[in-house]
């Protein structure tokens, strides 16, 4: 089965391309702006269902991936950074402490649509004002929830990851090879 990712994120590719999947990209263009009063459960939920379904009118019988990421600390999204101030805002909130990192994750196919959410617990060693500036000098927190890439030079500040590795790098692997694996299930039994 090759899937449609509905994502131009290059670390989701990278993700699957690693775990052996099959797949081609066709990027979803939505808006991902916080709806007031939404909890970072049912913004990544709602996000990624609208990935999926925009990608989805396209796609005919195609097996559609999408997923959306997001960093909570005190019940506070830190999405992408939108400039250097703001990546070093979001690492001062992270220093010395724990959070979590969200991703739902949506497969539709047909008239199936399925989201699920994993959560990883992450926690930081503390960060002097001088590490915090070297890493947003190095541009890596750029386009990146949270501000950080666990995957790269910010390896060096994570002390603990309590769950799925792959989701705080941007795409849980192994849920989203269960749920293909549902998914597989289901159609068996509709066809």
């Amino acid at each position: 089965m090759t899937l449609l990712l509905a994502s131009a994120s290059p670390r989701r590719a990278e993700l699957l391309r690693a775990g052996g999947f099959q797949f081609e990209v066709q990027p979803a263009h939505i808006d991902e702006s916080l709806h007031d009063g939404e909890t970072p459960e049912q913004y990544v939920r709602r996000i990624a269902d609208a990935k999926a379904r925009a990608v989805h009118a396209t796609a005919a019988d195609r097996v559609v991936l999408a997923a959306d990421t997001t960093v909570v600390v005190d019940k506070q999204i830190l999405g992408k950074p939108v400039d250097e101030a703001d990546a070093s805002r979001m690492l001062r909130l992270l220093s010395g402490r724990e959070h979590d990192v969200l991703t739902a994750v949506t497969l539709a196919r047909d008239r199936y649509a399925q989201t699920r959410i994993e959560v990883t617990n992450v926690e930081f060693a503390a960060l002097s004002d001088e590490e915090i500036a070297w890493y947003v000098a190095s541009g890596e927190p750029t386009d990146k929830a949270g501000a950080y890439a666990v995957q790269g030079l910010a390896s060096r500040f994570v002390t603990r990851i309590d769950g799925s590795y792959s989701n705080v790098v941007g795409l849980p692997v192994a849920l989203v090879y269960r749920m293909l694996r549902e998914l597989d299930s289901t159609l068996d039994k509709v066809t």
